[in-house]
């Protein structure tokens, strides 16, 4: 009956909801005031805390970029040099505090893993995958591995510990080195030769620090145990953690034991990968190094094995999680009075971590890994990897820090209001704010603009645009809870994406919730999943409706930029005519279904017009359109004319005509005495035009059935044929031949 254009599918009941109102229009504010929100920004000696407020921070500052990708560890001599225990290539630097920087020792090994100063001011690096431990003068460049003083070799040591993973000078002048494969603490008294301090059952003792009473605390990588180990060499676990990696240690003046632990138990931290020197030297063996401070560790920028947790141990009472972070390592930690400080990656962040378990993010480092901390008079040392750079904290808040938030895009092209700044500081914040209309505020942006504060400020005073930024300078004892930016979108027009047309489809609130065997699915011929109208019926899946020749439906999908409510209204128009007359007027489905028999038989195009009049005040609304193609309607059957039929021996001789006024004839049937239906070609074979002639032979049975009373006349029989259109109308006709 109805040609279908519309794709149709066979597929069962798919109903997706219908979308919810946005409600968009108006005035919006932008708000920043989570810790999350404000991570996405750049923070330039200010502080982010994980209350959601800005403060200042400590000034970081650049020392010195190594030739190295990797420094390790970092160690601060009496006069504020730093000295850096560095990997590919592996030496060891001397780095003074204006950033002048001197190459003490280098070795044919892949790395220089840790570092130390001694009482004595000497320094004391230890060597992988060699497992040795060199005493360097502090003041002498260019010492080399085969002229350097080796305090300890692994080579000599029964059980040859294959790494070395950290140096601690204890209160009694004596060195303690914690090394793996097998875990074990050796201690070298000063002229003295090594001896084993501690054995351990794990893999390896990975941190080491010392208590007020002169203990010694480690940890290991294996079980995550704390050990306080006393200077008798007695070990006593204090704590089994839940990671399997003790990274890093830090014990407060109180005797309070901070451990940060990474990885789950029961598997490796870090799938093993070969490591190579970078130094273009030759590695006689390759080794396989699957810890956290390691250098595939470091290599893997976006490997964050279960993340990492800070576990505080008080000198009374029970262990206790102080901190997580779950996209963290921590590889280093240090106690301060201003709180705890843990050097972080993959991202190079430093957190500030307080009693209460709050804290703040107080730098992002231009590196993946802060690996190592050291504290001197003007502040704390920082060692990086990826790059291998040197960077100073200092203490105290900077005189100056600023924090740029995240680029906002405000969807559309937007006039930028008044800005509302939570503080109890305002004297000492300055805002300002730039804008363009590019994502990139390197392309051409406006220049930083400063803005008034305070209820009675004005607009923020920046051109109208798309997107824009905002920048806070913090002084010292400054504090921003929130910040949040009023802007109006500017009207746009909303967009109708797709028309589609369904005939012999009924589309209805029963069609939605009903089953049944002829249920069909109506979808766009787009596979794109974009916004759905606001306003509409249904999203982009499939609309579920019943196949109904009778019925037309039309199924439509919009959006709108800025999120407004939309209403439709829908036209039809024939070929040649001028006008679009109506069919649906303000209707906010996003699907309409209407008789076939409201048009008459032909060619129609449906239009569909989107308007966002629900959202704005009467004369502002914007409208858009799209027409659908072209479609058929067809509800008239062919018509039979001149049916005959003739005995022409021991067959019947039939020809008939079909003409249909709207689509061509496609198919044609006959019945011989109501028997079944059999096919029949016409004249010239191919049936394709909107008039048809038939002429065929039916051939009889050659022994008539005997006379009876329900076969008065043997040689009377019915001829009926039916005919079908190609939308399916279909007509019958029949005649008798003698």
């Amino acid at each position: 009956m109805i040609r279908r254009l519309a794709r149709l599918s066979l597929l069962g009941f798919a109903l997706v909801s219908l979308a919810a109102t946005l409600h968009a229009q108006g005035t919006q504010l932008w708000t920043e005031s989570s810790y999350q929100g404000l991570e996405g920004g750049t923070p330039h000696g200010a502080a982010i805390a994980s209350d959601g407020r800005l403060l200042p921070g400590p000034a970081s500052k650049l020392i010195d970029t190594t030739p190295s990708t990797y420094v390790w560890g970092v160690a601060a001599g009496k006069q504020g040099n730093a000295y850096l225990a560095t990997g590919s290539p592996a030496s060891v630097l001397r780095v003074t505090p204006d950033g002048k920087s001197t190459t003490l020792f280098t070795t044919k090994d892949l790395s220089v893993q840790a570092i130390t100063v001694g009482p004595h001011g000497s320094v004391y690096a230890a060597t992988m995958p060699s497992g040795k431990v060199y005493k360097l003068a502090p003041d002498t460049p260019n010492q080399s591995a085969a002229k350097a003083t080796v305090v300890f070799d692994s080579s000599k040591i029964k059980g040859n510990p294959k790494y070395i993973w950290a140096l601690l000078f204890g209160p009694d002048g004596d060195l303690y080195i914690a090394t793996g494969a097998p875990a074990a603490i050796y201690k070298v008294a000063p002229g003295g030769q090594p001896t084993l301090f501690y054995q351990s059952d794990e893999p390896h003792i990975r941190a080491l620090a010392f208590a007020p009473n002169g203990d010694l605390i480690a940890g290991s990588d294996g079980s995550g145990l704390v050990y306080r180990i006393s200077k008798s060499g007695k070990a006593y676990v204090i704590y089994d953690a839940p990671k399997k990696e003790i990274t890093s240690l830090a014990v407060a003046p109180n005797g309070t034991i901070y451990a940060a632990g990474v990885g789950g138990k029961g598997k490796n931290t870090l799938p093993p990968l070969p490591a190579s020197s970078g130094s273009g030297s030759t590695v006689t063996a390759t080794i396989t190094i699957v810890t956290a401070g390691s250098v595939q560790a470091a290599s893997s920028n976006t490997l964050i094995p279960d993340g990492t947790q800070i576990y505080e141990i008080a000198p009374s009472g029970a262990p206790r999680v102080l901190w997580s972070g779950h996209n963290d390592i921590v590889y280093a930690l240090h106690w301060s009075k201003d709180g705890l400080i843990a050097a972080s990656g993959n991202s190079g962040h430093i957190y500030r971590i307080h009693e209460s378990g709050q804290f703040e993010d107080i730098a992002h480092l231009d590196a993946s890994q802060a690996t190592s901390l050291a504290a001197t008079k003007d502040g704390l040392y920082v060692a990086t990897a990826n790059a291998g750079k040197l960077y100073r904290l200092s203490n105290g808040a900077a005189p100056h820090s600023s924090y740029v938030s995240d680029v906002f895009d405000a969807g559309v092209f937007a006039q930028w209001g008044r800005a509302e700044v939570e503080t109890t500081t305002p004297s000492l914040v300055q805002l300002y704010a730039r804008t363009g209309n590019v994502e990139n505020p390197a392309r051409a942006w406006s220049d930083w603009h400063p803005v008034a504060l305070g209820h009675a400020s004005g607009n923020l005073g920046v051109e109208n645009s798309r997107f824009l930024q905002w920048k806070l300078v913090l002084q010292p004892g400054a504090s921003v809870s929130s910040v949040g930016i009023n802007y109006l979108p500017v009207n746009v027009a909303p967009v109708v994406d797709e028309v589609v047309i369904a005939p012999g489809v009924r589309v209805n609130a029963a069609a939605l919730e009903q089953q049944g065997p002829q249920q069909v699915t109506v979808n766009f011929p787009s596979q794109e999943q974009n916004d759905a109208s606001s306003g509409g019926d249904s999203t982009n899946g499939p609309l579920a409706g019943f196949l109904d020749r009778a019925d037309i439906t039309v199924r439509w999908r919009a959006h709108d930029d800025n999120g407004d409510t939309l209403v439709y209204s829908l036209y039809y128009r024939a070929p040649g005519e001028q006008n679009w007359m109506p069919l649906k007027r303000r209707t906010r489905r996003t699907w309409f279904t209407f008789p076939a028999s409201l048009l008459p038989n032909g060619r129609y195009r449906v239009m569909v017009v989107a308007s966002d009049a629900p959202s704005h005040n009467p004369g502002e609304a914007l409208t858009s359109s799209r027409v659908s193609d072209q479609f058929l309607v067809d509800t008239a059957p062919p018509a039979i004319t001149a049916l005959r039929a003739q005995r022409d021996g021991n067959r019947l001789h039939v020809t008939f005509t079909a003409t249909d006024p709207v689509s061509p004839v496609a198919r044609a049937v006959f019945s011989l005495d109501a028997g079944r239906w059999q096919y029949i070609e016409p004249v010239g074979h191919i049936s394709d035009n909107l008039t048809e002639h038939y002429d065929f032979y039916v051939p009889l049975a050659k022994n008539p059935p005997a006379v009876s009373p329900e076969v008065a006349d043997p040689n009377e029989h019915l001829i009926t044929v039916r005919v079908h259109d190609r939308n399916g109308n279909a007509a019958t006709a029949s005649t008798l031949a003698h």
